[in-house]
């Protein structure tokens, strides 16, 4: 065999041995790189006939690797996506399963903001949405999303209507809307 094959044939095997001893935890993150690859666009488009494989992946990930600190990441990914693609109940169990099991997860004030978004905005639950928004200012009063809690508490269940009559008054004009 010439020096050329014995090398070929080294690098085949250094590379199957490595390959074999990659970590599960390394395993799964390489099928989630490459499903994300797959099922979003160049432009950032999101092919919907593949979201739930996508969703169940990132879950499959946090529930099996739980002490990873990957795991709420792909949560948190899994929230948005559900949350984007009106899986609303969805996306409220994964914030809500952040909040509860990674407290010290740097996006929990963002999840908890996002739970009352959703409850606002997807499931028109007005009542939850304003617990959430009031616990959010509560407990991250300096938070970057503390004002749009702020003004989503200020607006919360006005109508189109009454938020124009609202706006026109605090800019100075008092005329009322005409009907």
């Amino acid at each position: 065999m010439t020096k050329t094959g014995k090398f070929f044939i080294g690098g085949l095997l250094l590379s199957i041995l490595f390959s074999g001893c990659q970590s599960p935890e390394q395993k799964a993150i390489d099928e989630i790189d490459r499903t994300e690859k797959e099922i979003f666009s160049e432009e950032g488009m999101l092919d919907r006939n593949r979201v739930d494989e996508l969703i169940n992946i990132y879950v499959d990930y946090a529930d099996t690797f739980k002490e990873d600190t990957l795991a709420p990441e792909y949560l948190f990914k899994a929230g948005d996506i559900s949350m984007n693609t009106n899986r609303s109940h969805q996306a409220i169990r994964y914030y809500s399963r952040i909040i509860e099991d990674y407290p010290d997860y740097r996006k929990v004030p963002e999840a908890l903001f996002l739970k009352g978004y959703v409850y606002e905005n997807n499931l028109g639950r007005l009542d939850k949405a304003e617990v959430i928004y009031k616990e959010f200012l509560d407990k991250y009063p300096d938070n970057e999303f503390a004002d749009d809690a702020e003004v989503s508490l200020k607006y919360l269940g006005k109508s189109p209507e009454e938020l124009i009559e609202l706006f026109q008054t605090e800019e100075g004009d008092t005329q009322p809307l005409e009907k």
